[in-house]
């Protein structure tokens, strides 16, 4: 059993004091490679289904719903967190752009009280839990049907209503408007700039799902498109301002800072028919967005398809849905299949847990995926059906670390120091220095043949673990590659 317990200025004093300890280094030796998966969970806002669970928590309630969910995602195996920061044209952060959510405080730019960061406070339980943070926006709507308050006078909706439509339930900024895409864009490229945020995600919604008989009412862009001499289609026209979005958003994030991933979660099927057999929405019609097109020509670092049904589910089965995705990746891009963990909730769907373990295994022999992402991370947190029992004991019992991105550039691990020694009581204990003071560090032991891994956050400064014959020590990139490794090796 691991545990942290141990300072770097303790362990050093200790060293002072009992020199002969200290384990050598040995060179002749490495640990075998540990493996990589993508292993990861949407935290959903809107509405308040996963976080803050309701509307009028306490900032102390706030943070603490943030540290039960990445202990419960730490312990059921997972190594990456998508967190909705603006669902609705707001803020799950500090802003001077967009108002605080509802979703967070109740009224919609209302401040926590007392004042802190949410997402500072995502980051930070990621780190310390050696998650990463992922922050998930929706681009274009700015108002939800569960919303009950009124839109603060700073809200887009308000300061610019010219650009928003009402729709079905929903109100939405018009994707034809170049101004739209601005201030979606600002939003997205704030956070990158001022968070230390693993990842930007975007979901399915582009244009709203359609409502029977009624069309979005985008008239006024797109006779301007027409008078300008436009000559697509309207739907086609409609691809096209979310195919711009797209690639600018893949460009603009990896200008600023090439190591934060970009993945986009489509409708699972692209459109009927693909591959043969496969019935259902057409999400290249009806909702505008072409991301067979994206895969192609690799505008994300990695693709998110939902593939809600069952593997055994006639007209959208799981397996050959994922073939499919993975072969529209030309450019490479892993694609993890986003996994409809909600119904294993005995009061939605009834699924056993068991389905979900199938899809992982499923994507896991599938070449071109390497990982999954569950909706949603109440599905762990509340253990519907034994889920995240099941994970634990199941596909994620040992650690996994999060796949190279290999269009993320390549900086190089940060350099740092380490030593290790063994304690009167037989223990081995390994401490180390990362100036950066970030990043994450995996520990490697070795007993009776075999290498054994933990993941850990950096900021623990020191971990020990029972008496073994040899341990390790190494760090991750930004990028996820990992740097040389560190063994010793103890009395023989």
């Amino acid at each position: 059993m691991l545990r942290t317990c141990f300072t770097l200025a303790s362990l050093l004093a200790y060293g002072t004091l009992h020199a002969q300890t200290r384990w050598p280094r040995a060179t002749d030796e490495q640990p075998t490679a540990p493996p990589r998966e993508f292993r990861a969970a949407w935290v959903a806002s809107v509405a308040n289904i996963d976080w803050p669970s309701t509307r009028t928590l306490t900032t102390e309630q706030q943070t603490a719903e943030i540290r039960t969910i990445t202990d419960a995602a730490a312990k059921a195996g997972l190594n990456a967190l998508l967190v909705q920061v603006r669902p609705t044209a707001d803020a799950l952060y500090s802003s001077e752009l967009e108002p605080w959510s509802e979703f967070l405080t109740g009224t919609q730019g209302k401040a926590p009280d007392p004042l802190y960061d949410p997402l500072a406070a995502w980051i930070e339980e990621c780190r310390g839990h050696a998650l990463q943070c992922h922050a998930w926006f929706n681009p274009f709507r700015t108002r939800h049907f569960e919303a009950k308050g009124p839109d603060a006078p700073t809200h887009v909706n308000k300061a610019r209503p010219e650009l928003v439509h009402a729709y079905d339930r929903y109100t939405w900024m018009d994707p034809g408007e170049q101004e739209s895409q601005d201030i979606a864009m600002r939003a997205i490229m704030d956070v990158v700039r001022r968070y230390d945020i693993d990842g930007v995600h975007i979901d399915d919604y582009f244009y709203p799902y359609p409502k029977a008989g009624q069309d979005f009412p985008d008239e006024a862009s797109w006779n301007r498109y027409v008078r300008g001499g436009g000559t697509l289609s309207r739907q086609d026209w409609r691809r096209d301002n979310i195919n711009r979005f797209v690639k600018r958003m893949y460009e603009e994030v990896k200008a600023a800072k090439p190591h934060v991933r970009v993945g986009i979660s489509p409708f699972g099927i692209w459109r009927p028919g693909n591959p043969a057999g496969v019935e259902g929405y057409d999400a290249y019609e009806k909702l505008c967005g072409d991301a067979k097109l994206w895969l192609n020509e690799g505008w994300m670092d990695y693709a998110s398809p939902q593939l809600y049904w069952k593997v055994d589910a006639p007209k959208q089965p799981f397996q050959p849905l994922l073939d499919w995705w993975i072969k529209q990746s030309l450019q490479g891009r892993p694609v993890y299949p986003g996994l409809n963990a909600s119904r294993c909730d005995p009061a939605e769907g009834k699924w056993p847990a068991s389905e979900i373990v199938k899809q992982i295994e499923l994507a896991r022999a599938a070449t071109g995926a390497g990982g999954a992402v569950m909706f949603s991370v109440k599905a762990l947190t509340k253990n519907y059906a034994g889920l995240a029992d099941a994970l634990a004991a199941g596909p994620y019992s040992t650690p996994a670390l999060v796949p190279v991105c290999t269009t993320c550039g390549d900086a190089p691990p940060p350099i740092f120091r380490a030593e290790c020694r063994a304690e009167p009581d037989g223990r081995v204990a390994i401490s180390w220095d990362v100036p950066s003071g970030e990043g994450t560090l995996v520990t490697a032991w070795k007993k009776g043949g075999a290498w054994t891994f933990q993941v850990i956050a950096v900021q623990a400064g020191g971990i020990d673990h029972e008496a073994c014959d040899a341990a390790a020590l190494a760090i991750l990139s930004r990028s996820g590659t990992l740097s040389p490794w560190l063994v010793w090796r103890g009395p023989r």
